[in-house]
C-alpha cells in the first residue's frame, strides 16, 4: 500500500501553512523522516513561467519557503531549483516569488544548465536530465494541481519534466508528444530515473480550464504529500473530479505495473477524502474525441475529431515566443499575423503553455464541436 496523506489549509498565510504542512507530513513521520543531517535537498517547484503566484500558475511561494525551513530543521540544506518553460531563471525566480522564499528561508537558488546522460528504464535508452537534480541527496518535488492542454492533468509525475533543460524540452516534444501515452511513458521513466523522496502538491489555489498557462484558479484549501508521485496523482485526480481514462499518466503507469498506480491501493491518511466538497474541474478546450475508436477512423477523421491551437489576432503581438517554442516549427509569422500549419502541429500545446500574451486560442474540428454541443459542455 502507498501512503497519500491530505490536510486543509485556507490559504498562504505563512503560520498556518506552516501548520497545515507539519500536520500534513505528521502521518507519514514528519520531515526527519524524510531527510538527514547534511543532505543537499533540491525542491523542485513548478516555475513554468514568470507569473504572479495568485494566477496559480507557479507552485506558491510560500509553500516553498515553509518546505526549505522544514528541511533546514531537519539538518538538510535547501536548494530551490527549476527549468521554466519560457524567460530567463532568474526573472521568472523574481516574478513568481521564489527568489524571497529562498532569502526568507536560507534556501539557495539553482540554475538547471548543464546536463548528464543517463539511461531510462524502458522505451528510452538516453535521457538527459539536470546535473544539479540528479546529483542532489533528496528530491521534494512541489507541484502545483492544474489542467493540462495534453496530458489533461499535471501534478507530481508531470511537474518532474522540469529536470529536462529548457532547450531540451522541445526536443522531448518533439521526439515524443505527438502521443499523449508516449510522452507520458516519458515523464514515468523520467520520474523513475531519480525518485523524489518527498511529493508535497500545492492544491490550496489549483487551476482548472485552459492549464497550464492560461487556466482559471479554483481554491481548494488542500495539500497532498506522499513518497509516490503516482499515488499522489491519482489522489490529486479523484480530488479534481478528472475522469480516470484521461489522466494518461495513471493509465500508462497501470499499463507498466507502477506502484501506487490503482486507487485501491493507496491507504489515505489526514483529512477524510469523503470530508472534502466534490469539484468537477473545467477541463482544457484542446481535448478530443479519440478515445476507444479503431486506429483508421481516428487517422481517416483526424481533423475533424482534433482541436488545434489557433492565434487570436487581436490579443497576438507576434512577439514570436510561440513560434521559438513550436518543436515541429509549425508556426510562422507572415505580414497578415500568425500561421499555424495543423498538418504539422502534433498538438503539444507549448505555443498555448508559453504564450506571455494569452493569445492562443483553440480551433475546433466539426466532430468535436458537435460532441460538445451534445454533451453541453466547452470540454469533454
Amino acid at each position: 500500500m502507498e501512503t497519500v496523506s491530505i490536510a486543509t489549509v485556507d490559504g498562504y498565510e505563512l503560520s498556518g501553512l506552516r501548520h497545515a504542512v507539519i500536520e500534513l507530513l505528521e502521518p507519514i513521520g514528519g520531515m526527519s523522516a524524510f531527510i538527514r543531517h547534511g543532505d543537499r535537498v533540491l525542491l523542485k517547484p513548478n516555475m513554468l513561467s514568470a507569473k504572479e503566484p495568485d494566477m496559480a500558475v507557479t507552485t506558491h511561494p510560500a509553500l516553498v519557503q515553509v518546505v526549505a525551513e522544514l528541511v533546514r530543521e531537519a539538518g538538510g540544506v535547501a536548494l530551490i531549483g527549476d527549468s521554466p518553460g519560457f524567460g530567463s531563471f532568474l526573472r521568472v525566480a523574481e516574478k513568481t516569488g521564489m527568489c524571497d522564499a529562498g532569502r526568507n528561508s536560507g534556501a539557495t537558488l539553482v540554475e538547471f544548465k548543464e546536463a548528464v546522460e543517463l539511461q531510462g528504464s524502458g522505451m528510452f535508452r538516453s535521457i538527459r536530465l539536470a546535473r544539479d537534480y540528479f546529483e542532489a541527496d533528496k528530491i521534494i518535488n512541489l507541484p502545483k494541481l492544474k489542467t493540462h492542454e495534453m496530458m489533461t492533468m499535471t501534478c507530481a509525475v508531470k511537474n518532474l519534466f522540469g529536470a529536462v533543460i529548457g532547450t531540451e524540452k522541445a526536443g522531448w516534444h518533439l521526439k515524443a508528444g505527438s502521443s499523449r501515452i508516449l510522452f507520458a511513458r516519458l515523464l514515468l521513466e523520467i520520474y523513475q530515473i531519480k525518485k523524489p523522496v518527498l511529493n508535497i502538491v500545492d492544491a490550496v489555489y489549483a487551476m482548472e480550464g485552459n492549464g497550464p498557462g492560461s487556466g482559471d484558479p479554483i481554491k481548494l484549501g488542500l495539500l497532498i504529500a506522499g513518497e509516490n508521485p503516482v499515488a499522489v496523482d491519482v489522489i490529486a485526480g479523484r480530488l479534481a473530479g478528472i475522469p480516470a481514462e484521461l489522466l494518461y499518466i495513471e493509465r500508462e503507469a497501470i499499463d507498466v505495473g507502477l506502484a501506487g498506480a490503482v486507487f485501491t491501493d493507496i491507504k489515505l491518511c489526514g483529512t477524510p477524502i469523503e470530508t472534502i466538497p466534490k469539484v468537477c474541474f473545467k477541463l482544457p478546450d484542446g481535448l478530443d474525441t479519440q478515445f476507444g475508436l479503431p486506429d483508421f477512423i481516428v487517422k481517416a477523421l483526424k481533423l475533424h475529431l482534433t482541436a488545434y491551437p489557433a492565434a487570436d489576432q487581436e490579443s497576438c503581438v507576434l512577439c514570436g515566443v510561440c513560434r521559438d517554442a513550436c518543436p515541429p516549427g509549425a508556426i510562422s509569422i507572415k505580414k497578415s499575423g500568425l500561421s499555424i500549419d495543423n498538418s504539422r502541429c502534433i498538438r503539444c500545446w507549448c505555443c498555448r503553455e508559453l504564450c506571455p500574451h494569452d493569445a492562443m486560442q483553440t480551433s475546433r474540428g466539426a466532430l468535436l464541436k458537435a460532441f460538445q454541443k451534445l454533451s453541453g459542455k466547452n470540454s469533454l
